[in-house]
């Protein structure tokens, strides 16, 4: 029987609930993504592919990320300050798993309703 096995798990303690508490919130999956295909990526950079986000969002997602050490930052001693990031080799082997995601939502994505034509006169 099932039950007793389910009461004694730990949904925390699974390798899904770890990958997910790396990668969760609004935009680390599209920080990740942006790096995978840009490569090498300045702040500001990241700030117009995100659109909205507010500086220390985005800087509060990289600090997140680097920490974790899916993400790398570069940091020239130049002025204006030069800071780029980019993919870790710990976060390239993550972008597999991403990568499958973007596939799984193109190949699934529901049709959106079309705009109802105007009425005419």
């Amino acid at each position: 029987m099932i039950q007793p096995y389910i009461e004694n798990a730990n949904f925390e303690d699974t390798g899904f609930s770890y990958t997910m508490s790396l990668i969760s919130g609004k935009h680390k999956m599209v920080i990740l993504y942006c790096l995978m295909e840009y490569q090498v990526v300045r702040f500001n950079e990241l700030k117009r592919y995100l659109k909205r986000i507010s500086d220390k969002t985005l800087s509060a997602n990289l600090k997140e990320l680097e920490q974790d050490q899916l993400i790398v930052r570069t940091e020239y001693p130049q002025i204006p300050p030069k800071v780029e990031y980019r993919l870790s080799g710990r976060g390239e082997s993550l972008m597999a798993v991403l990568d499958q995601l973007c596939l799984w939502g193109e190949e699934h994505r529901l049709p959106q309703p079309l705009d109802p034509l105007p009425e005419g006169p």
